[in-house]
């Protein structure tokens, strides 16, 4: 189970659920708003479902990556340590990994309802380009933002299959894609000099740490734009939430301010801007 969770980065979770569990909240306010009231069994299972579905694919997605970068990491040294490279994971192993994931994705999309079923390849197709975009573009960056992207706009529709008044998780689907992309290219400074000897396109490496840095802040700064959107959509007039929205700004330039020190901007502060997203989007659903 160690091997297992350190292969799939469980701590990684810190990121994307909280914004998975923020869309389907805004889901369960736009079925409110409709008159349609969920029973508290059925909100647990849903919560249960898409629990499942974002294990399994998340479980994809990162199996995936790491299958395609095998050789890559074995060369870096931040990154030989890991399973595959290391040998102490195999690719039959690997694989096996995968194929749990996948399983239980499509499982778990499928009771949700037939609309996530039939949107269930989106993320895949999405795990599967984005491993190879860092060896032709350096948007790869955004590449890993869509990964995380497509998370809550799933939750809303695990609930609520319908794209009617959608917009509030449209909206912070997008700003999950900057968010993510943004602390994305905080982490790729750590392997500048790797990426530009291996001819691997990232910010770092095309631009610089310095400019790349400035490039995260101009897309965390335009995410900040972006959640102020669905506060003025959705929660107008809540001042809990307006506070905390404010808080995930600070949190925003908080994590640029100490952007040098990765450990600290990419695991700690966006673990802690990630959960104050989602009481943002609880408080102002709630208080509606």
């Amino acid at each position: 189970m160690k091997k297992f969770f350190s292969f799939v980065k469980i701590e990684h979770t810190l990121f994307s659920l909280p914004m998975i569990y923020a869309g389907m909240a805004l889901g369960l306010d736009a079925n409110r708003v409709n008159g349609i009231v969920l029973s508290t069994g059925t909100i647990v299972q849903k919560a249960l479902l898409i629990l499942g579905a974002a294990t399994g694919a998340r479980t994809v997605g990162f199996a995936v990556n790491r299958i395609v970068d095998r050789r890559i990491d074995a060369k870096n040294p931040r990154t030989a340590s890991r399973e595959l490279p290391s040998g102490r994971m195999t690719m039959a192993q690997a694989f096996g990994i995968l194929a749990v994931g996948l399983i239980l994705y499509l499982a778990c999309a499928a009771s949700l309802n037939p609309l996530c079923l039939a949107l269930s390849p989106i993320p895949l197709i999405v795990f599967s380009v984005y491993p190879f975009m860092k060896r032709f573009t350096s948007l790869s960056h955004f590449g890993l933002g869509a990964s995380l992207a497509l998370g809550p706009l799933g939750a809303y529709f695990a609930v609520r299959p319908d794209v009617a008044l959608a917009l509030p998780a449209i909206l912070l689907s997008l700003f999950t894609w900057l968010w993510a992309s943004g602390f994305d290219i905080i982490y790729a400074t750590s392997d500048e000099a790797f990426d530009r000897r291996e001819g691997l396109f990232s910010f770092p490496a095309r631009f610089g740490s310095r400019r790349a840095l400035q490039w995260s802040g101009l897309i965390h700064a335009l995410s900040f734009f972006v959640l102020a959107a669905v506060y003025l959509v959705a929660f107008r007039g809540s001042v809990v939430a307006a506070a905390l929205l404010l808080l995930a700004g600070g949190l925003l330039y908080l994590e640029q301010k100490k952007s040098e020190d990765v450990n600290l901007a990419f695991f700690k502060i966006n673990a802690v801007l990630g959960f104050v997203v989602l009481l943002f989007v609880i408080v102002g659903v709630w208080m509606k």
